[in-house]
């Protein structure tokens, strides 16, 4: 049975810090699709018990921040892959702080010192709503590897070469709006 919460207590604080992945939600408020992305790395932080904030590396597309800076809506979601089931999910009043916003580089060395400033594409700040866990029964078991290196190399290598703001600006553009599906045309 779901339970709800308004503030993040230990409990909750501690399942979130013990997570290796966790998913973000967003949609825009012309009805198009709903953005779902999963997030790994050690790229969340909890600044307090009503505020989440988590950085964004450049990647495909943009969308999240698109649908944020449109509506403000952002959830966020943990399920249990090892230990006891549950599944959490964080429903926010977001922001998308840039690289712009002096902000931007006061959060990355509080929360994120070991990461490149360079290569981060904004950062989310979500403003708690709503909490709500659930049983997760249904999640199945997973045991944590670790995480890819992929992505934070491609940035680097893009950094290095000049060419990753350039990427991120060609990205910035909503996926969902270049390429709509519209009723009765497939």
């Amino acid at each position: 049975m779901g339970k709800f919460y308004e503030r993040l207590d230990r409990s909750l604080t501690r399942f979130i810090r013990d997570q290796k992945l966790f998913f973000t939600a967003t949609a825009p408020s012309d009805g198009a699709r709903i953005n779902l992305s999963p997030k790994g790395y050690d790229s969340f932080a909890i600044l307090d018990d009503e505020t989440v904030a988590y950085y964004d590396l450049p990647g495909s597309g943009n969308e999240t921040a698109n649908h944020v800076e449109d509506n403000g809506r952002l959830t966020l979601m943990w399920c249990a892959f090892e230990g006891n089931a549950n599944i959490l999910r964080l429903y926010c009043q977001a922001e998308v702080v840039t690289p712009k916003d002096p902000r931007f580089a006061e959060m990355l060395a509080l929360y994120w010192p070991q990461v490149n400033p360079r290569i981060v594409r904004q950062v989310f700040l979500g403003r708690i709503e709503s909490i709500q866990t659930s049983c997760g029964f249904g999640v199945p078991l997973f045991q944590y590897v670790g995480d890819r290196e992929v992505l934070v190399d491609w940035a680097e290598k893009q950094d290095a070469q000049g060419t990753l703001e350039g990427y991120i600006e060609k990205n910035s553009v909503r996926n969902d709006a270049k390429h709509a599906i519209r009723r009765g045309e497939r």
